[in-house]
């Protein structure tokens, strides 16, 4: 999975009831589509906005009830009211939505299909979220044409998410452009990561405690428990080695999952002359 390539873009976003943690209404510069962002406790009021009733695609997050990892869940409805009506009344774990329709009525059933298929397909690969969806979507037929239509309306999906707060589709950043490759090491285990606009990334291939310590945090471990179900950390003779490079909200989240301890990730991660992460972002804000 890569990511989409990145162009300069500005962003409208109407807020309808004048509530900024209320029901959002974003545009894209130059797109067709409209996302809208809506907190599960207001859908009851904002299901009868006409954008409710067009074909779409949409995505309901909430807080896992352990561990670090957010849970999703992807759909698609035509209308998306129906879809999300029903979701408010089975569905206990989501706290917002965000959904995207097109402004000129281009979406079809078929199209917001693909979509639904491509997000899950994304999520799966990320392995950033606890998935809620319990099967793979099947992918619809499209012409050949109408394929590369919803490949570029899924490019613009995508690049709106993380502006919303929603980076679980995302791919971790390549260790190019100029990153420095830092090492963090125990007496047990070796591990390699470097410092992103994402978040902290560990490398494929770093080693990792497979226990907590006794005065670790509880979600420590649950975090460790929910990566080997993903498939991100493998079992590998008495340790735990990560299978691809996995991104975390932090340098000290990064090294104490890798130690299986707290650790303040500033001061562990380290370059090849010995300086800290957070020597190194000191040296780099002095200019």
């Amino acid at each position: 999975m890569t990511a989409p390539p990145l162009h300069p873009f500005s962003l409208r976003i109407f807020v309808p009831d004048g509530n900024p943690a209320g029901l959002r209404l974003v545009e894209k510069s130059h797109w067709t589509g409209l996302g809208l962002v809506c907190p599960r406790a207001l859908f009851p009021t904002a299901k009868s906005r006409e954008e409710f009733g067009r074909a779409g695609v949409y995505v309901l997050v909430g807080p896992s009830e352990e561990g670090d990892l957010p849970t999703i869940y992807v759909g698609q409805g035509d209308p998306l009211r129906l879809r999300l009506e029903q979701h408010y009344v089975t569905k206990d774990f989501w706290t917002w939505a965000v959904a995207f329709v097109s402004k000129d009525g281009s979406l079809n059933t078929a199209h917001v299909q693909y979509l639904e298929t491509r997000l899950v397909q994304r999520a799966r690969e990320a392995r950033r979220a606890r998935l809620d969806n319990q099967n793979v979507p099947r992918e619809p037929a499209l012409a050949e044409a109408e394929r590369m239509d919803a490949e570029t309306f899924l490019a613009d999906i995508l690049s709106l998410l993380p502006v919303l707060g929603l980076t679980v589709f995302e791919p971790a950043p390549a260790a190019g452009d100029g990153r420095t490759m830092l090492t963090l090491r125990s007496q047990r285990i070796v591990a390699r990561g470097y410092d992103s606009s994402q978040g902290f990334v560990v490398a494929q291939g770093s080693q990792a405690s497979p226990t907590s310590s006794p005065s670790a945090r509880p979600g420590l471990g649950t975090l460790r428990e929910e990566l080997l179900a993903q498939g991100v950390l493998t079992a590998q003779g008495d340790l735990l080695v990560f299978t691809q490079d996995y991104v975390f909200k932090s340098p000290s989240a990064a090294a104490g999952l890798a130690l299986g301890q707290e650790a303040n990730g500033r001061t562990a991660w380290v370059d090849a002359t010995g300086r800290t992460l957070r020597q190194i972002q000191e040296a780099e804000s002095r200019g």
